[in-house]
């Protein structure tokens, strides 16, 4: 690779990070190949703006070998004062047919889900949120032991334009 090369490469990478300037935090773990449904992922971060709106999303990497057209997630938020939240969602991941909503142009799709629109952080300090998988077959009371098609879970905080 030529000097020329590496600086274009540079400078398209700066561009690239430098474009997105809504994000406040954006981070993501691993699961693995499947997601154990008593694996938690958990996301901690120092949250100073008491003031502005905010979106937060869960951001979801999953292929095709995730069998179900929906996602349940039980979704913790601890505040600085302890406080937690707790909220049990649902999200599509494939149209009727099968095929997988979301970004990408491989095997591997990338879904930007809403966790919660317009939030204001109400206290500044530490925040934990954590993810855990909770889906179910139909009918049943047990839940999937091990979700495959998931590979990575993500968190993010953008401020609202």
């Amino acid at each position: 690779m030529t000097l020329k090369n590496s600086f274009f490469l540079v400078v398209l990478f700066l561009f690239l990070v430098s474009c997105d300037k809504k994000r406040v935090f954006d981070e993501y773990k691993t699961v693995g190949q499947n997601w154990h449904k008593d694996s938690i992922v958990s996301f901690t971060f120092e949250q100073k703006d008491t003031l502005t709106k905010q979106n937060l999303f869960i951001n979801i990497r999953n292929n095709k070998n995730y069998p179900f057209n929906n996602l349940f997630l039980i979704v913790e938020m601890e505040h600085p004062s302890k406080k937690t939240l707790v909220d049990t969602l649902e999200y599509k991941m494939a149209k009727p047919d099968g095929t997988l909503l979301g970004e990408g142009l491989s095997d591997t799709k990338e879904n930007k889900l809403f966790y919660k629109e317009n939030f204001v952080f109400k206290n500044s300090g530490q925040y934990k949120v954590t993810i855990q998988q909770a889906v179910r077959q139909s009918g049943k009371i047990e839940g999937i032991e091990k979700l495959d098609g998931i590979t990575e879970v993500g968190f993010r905080i953008e401020k609202q334009e």
